[in-house]
């Protein structure tokens, strides 16, 4: 299995009728259908918003090496795949999914012991079917390229 760095973009709102920009990693449907990724890990960042609950230039650049460490470190031997990214209504989420959530934890703290404490929630649950991943993928512009809904 190859995994691909392609993504696609999509405005969204949160439960609290907040935009969202959703960032979505597109063409994975071999690592959906190996069943061996089956739990979903998220990883929050909450910050103090700006305009519209979005973050501060500052705060933004403050996340991206965050996000590439947790990216390059989870995805070297495929213990998880990044496939989303949520920004707005004061935080940012990474979701994961993982073969194994106490690997993907060491995995987390490894990752991020280079940075300074950063204010961060992780929460789990199990999701062999990709529910999370397919409710995100429906927000995909319909002009894009790659995985359909019949690749599901």
């Amino acid at each position: 299995m190859k995994l691909t760095d392609d993504w696609f973009t999509a405005l969204s709102e949160n439960e609290a009728g907040d935009m969202m920009v959703v960032c979505g990693r597109d063409n994975i449907t071999p690592f959906i259908e190996s069943g061996k990724f089956k739990e979903r890990a998220e990883v929050y960042w909450r910050y103090k918003g700006e305009t519209k609950g979005m973050p501060s230039d500052e705060e933004a650049r403050r996340m991206e090496p965050v996000q590439e460490a947790l990216k390059k470190a989870m995805e070297k031997d495929k213990l998880a795949i990044l496939t989303g990214v949520y920004t707005g209504g004061d935080e940012r989420i990474w979701v994961f999914y993982t073969r194994n959530v106490p690997a993907f934890g060491q995995m987390l703290n490894k990752a991020l012991e280079p940075f300074e404490l950063l204010p961060i929630e992780i929460y789990t649950e199990k999701d062999p079917d990709w529910t999370e991943y397919h409710g995100m993928y429906e927000l995909k512009p319909e002009n894009g390229e790659g995985d359909t809904e019949e690749d599901y």
